[in-house]
C-alpha cells in the first residue's frame, strides 16, 4: 500500500511507483487488483474485486433528495504486455512496464477520483480492468454489461494536454495453408508459397484501399504476428497471424469473404476479435470539459485519433454515452524497452482531470 495519502503529489507519485513495480501480465492481474481496492478503500472509496477479476472503486455525493442523477466511468486498464523494465525515478521520470499503457492513467484516475469535490447527484466509478491488452478484452466486456454510465473516460496515454476522440478497429487472422510434400524441383507450389502469394494478395488489396484515403485514420493498417512454417515429411505447413487495423464503415463481412475465397482450398482461416472503429466530436460535452480545464491549466489543447484499439473501441458502442480517452504519457513509449512517464506530466493530468470531475 502507499506509504503517503493521495492528496498529496508526494503520495500520488509513490502510489504510481508501487503500482508499476507489481507485474500484471493480461491474465495475471490478482495481486494489482488487491492493491488497488486496498489503496481506494483508504482513499474513502467502497472498493471491490468484480467477477471478472477488476479493481473497482466507488464515490457517491447524492443531491438534497438523496438522489443520483448521473454516472461517471473512469475505465482504465491494469494489464501489461510481457517485458521487464527496472522500476526507477530518474531525471523527473519515472521508467517501468505499464508506466505509460496504461497505469499512469490509471493511477491519475484514482488520485484525480480521490480528490475531487463531487457534483450532488453523481456516483463516480473507477474501473481498472484486466486483459486489455489481450484479444478477449475480458474486463471492459463485463462492465459493459453491468453499467449504463452517462458519461465516460478511457485511461489511454494521450499527453496531459491531449484529448482521444477515436480509435481504429482491429481484427485477427489465423492462416494455415497445408500440401503434401513435394520434391522442391517439382511443379507443384508449396504450402509457403501458397501462403506468400496470399499474403501479397491481401497487401495489394489493402494498397489499393489506401490510395483513395487520405487520413491515416481511415486506412487498412496490416501488420504480421507470426509466421511460422514446418513439415512432418508427409504434409508441409506454413501457418500466419495476421492482425489488420480498420477504418470506420469498413464492410468485415464482405473482406472476410474475399479473404477465404483467396486463400482457396489449400488454405483454412480464421477471423476472431473484431473491434469496430469508434470516433466522437469536438463537441462531446466531455471533450469540451477537458479542453477547458487544460487550458485552465496553462495547455493548449490537441485532439487526437489512434491508429491502435481501446476498451473504448469495446464499450463505447453498447454505452452509446459521450466518451473520450484521456491520460498522461506518450503513447509513442507503449509496449517499448524504454516505456516511462514525465512525473510532471502525470501530476498535470491528476489536475486537469480533478478540475473535470468537481466541475461536470
Amino acid at each position: 500500500m502507499s506509504s503517503f495519502p493521495l492528496n498529496t503529489d508526494v503520495g500520488a507519485v509513490d502510489f504510481l511507483q508501487r503500482l508499476v513495480e507489481i507485474r500484471s501480465l493480461s491474465g495475471k492481474e490478482t495481486a494489482v487488483a488487491q492493491f488497488l481496492v486496498t489503496q481506494m478503500q483508504q482513499s474513502g472509496f467502497t472498493a471491490y474485486v468484480d467477477a471478472a477479476g477488476n479493481a473497482v472503486g466507488e464515490r457517491c455525493c447524492p443531491d438534497a433528495d438523496g438522489q443520483i442523477t448521473q454516472e461517471i466511468v473512469l475505465l482504465g486498464h491494469m494489464d501489461t504486455v510481457p517485458g521487464d523494465i527496472p522500476v526507477r525515478q530518474e531525471d523527473g521520470k519515472l521508467f517501468g512496464r505499464g508506466s505509460v499503457d496504461a497505469k499512469g492513467p490509471l493511477a491519475s484516475f484514482i488520485v484525480a477520483a480521490a480528490r475531487a469535490n463531487l457534483p450532488p447527484g453523481t456516483r463516480l466509478v473507477v474501473v481498472g480492468a484486466v486483459e486489455e491488452e489481450a484479444a478477449t478484452s475480458k474486463g471492459a466486456r463485463h462492465v459493459a454489461s453491468q453499467l449504463q454510465p452517462d458519461l465516460c473516460i478511457i485511461g489511454e496515454p494521450s499527453g496531459w494536454d491531449g484529448i482521444t476522440l477515436g480509435y481504429k478497429g482491429r481484427l485477427l487472422i489465423d492462416a494455415t495453408f497445408a500440401q503434401p510434400m513435394s520434391h522442391t524441383a517439382g511443379s507443384e507450389s508449396g504450402a509457403a508459397e501458397l501462403g506468400l502469394a496470399w499474403y501479397n494478395a491481401v497487401m495489394a488489396y489493402i494498397n489499393q484501399f489506401n490510395t483513395e484515403q487520405s487520413r491515416l485514420f481511415d486506412q487498412l493498417l496490416p501488420s504480421v504476428r507470426h509466421l511460422h512454417t514446418s513439415s512432418d515429411g508427409l504434409q508441409n505447413q506454413l501457418e500466419m497471424k495476421l492482425g489488420i487495423r480498420l477504418p470506420p464503415n469498413f464492410d468485415v463481412a464482405e473482406f472476410e469473404s474475399w479473404l477465404r475465397n483467396q486463400a482457396g482450398k489449400a488454405g483454412t482461416l480464421r477471423s476472431y476479435a473484431h473491434e469496430p472503429a469508434i470516433q466522437t466530436k469536438r463537441t462531446n460535452p466531455l471533450a469540451q470539459a477537458l479542453n477547458r480545464a487544460i487550458r485552465q491549466a496553462g495547455g493548449v489543447p490537441t485532439y487526437k485519433l489512434k491508429t491502435g484499439t481501446s476498451d473504448m473501441n469495446v464499450v463505447g458502442p453498447v454505452w452509446r454515452c459521450p466518451i473520450v480517452a484521456y491520460g498522461p504519457g506518450d503513447s509513442a513509449l507503449d509496449h517499448t524497452p524504454d516505456e516511462h512517464i514525465i512525473i510532471a506530466e502525470y501530476l498535470q493530468a491528476i489536475e486537469v482531470l480533478e478540475t473535470v470531475l468537481t466541475n461536470l
